[in-house]
């Protein structure tokens, strides 16, 4: 309530009181009576209002005094609080207004609403689909630095991965070494596209062409040939080869073996963001 209703309000009552009530039948509740019993904080003269302070007379029927009787909430004129003393809700300080309005409905709503989005979002993330950053040109020119990329963790779980696939991965033990274990490039998840299977035999040569079980690759996702030779090499069980797009300037596979299937965050699946970069090309 404001602080200007609440004065109307105030003086209202005070002249209610003052100027006298209606008749006890019309009124919402009845007044009990009581001989000569003292009005507790009701003040005033005239217009049926005796003049011994703390005692209300109220006309009767034959217009004499029909007894003593007692307003029916004594005390109610001292039930008013002042309100010129409450503060509205930007005189509070910053502690006391997150406590107001934890404590109000539309509060209670919204933390509500967050939680279950911050629940649903966390879910998604570390269950079905995550964002990634593109920081280097290891994969150029499928993806540019600054890309922003959705991968999807789903379908490692019951689709078998397969040749030309770009995923996301935790560094095997052995990239771990090449970089230092302290370096904080060990901890980060790397991209890069897969070239060859468990089973598969891997053979780069003829000019940096690559060739999977003696076939030569139809690569044009990649930004040049590969200006060294690898292999002849066999992709062990349970593990993929793992090569950048970007071959000569890509720290991948043909350095550091072999990558664990296990290590598998997901795979890109596509770039949204920027926007003209949106799309799904060179992910197979």
């Amino acid at each position: 309530m404001s602080s200007a209703s609440s004065k109307v309000l105030k003086w209202a009552s005070l002249a209610f009181v003052a100027l006298g009530s209606p008749s006890a039948e019309v009124m919402a509740f009845s007044a009990p009576r009581h001989r000569n019993t003292p009005l507790r904080g009701a003040v005033g003269r005239g217009n049926g209002i005796n003049g011994n302070i703390g005692r209300l007379w109220m006309a009767g029927k034959n217009g004499g005094n029909d007894g003593d009787n007692v307003d029916p909430n004594p005390g109610g004129l001292n039930q008013w609080s002042d309100d010129d003393d409450e503060r509205s809700f930007e005189d509070l300080n910053f502690i006391e207004q997150i406590q107001e309005w934890f404590g109000s409905p539309e509060g209670k709503e919204d933390v509500k609403t967050y939680t279950v989005s911050l629940g649903v979002a966390l879910c998604l993330r570390l269950l079905i689909i995550e964002p990634r950053y593109i920081p280097s040109l290891s994969m150029y020119p499928t993806f540019e630095v600054g890309d922003q990329l959705a991968v999807e963790k789903v379908t490692k779980r019951i689709r078998p991965f397969s040749r030309k696939e770009v995923v996301v991965f935790n560094p095997p033990e052995t990239f771990r070494e090449i970089v230092g274990n302290t370096s904080g490039k060990a901890k980060e998840a790397l991209i890069k596209r897969i070239i060859a299977i468990e089973g598969d035999e891997v053979e780069i040569k003829m000019g940096g062409k690559l060739f999977v079980n003696g076939v030569k690759q139809d690569e044009p996702f990649t930004a040049e040939d590969a200006d060294y030779e690898f292999g002849p090499v066999v992709v062990p069980t349970g593990e993929v080869l793992c090569l950048g797009d970007n071959r000569n300037h890509s720290l991948d596979g043909h350095i550091w073996g072999f990558l664990p299937t296990e290590n598998v965050i997901g795979r890109a699946v596509f770039v949204y963001w920027p926007p003209w970069r949106v799309g799904t090309t060179g992910m197979y």
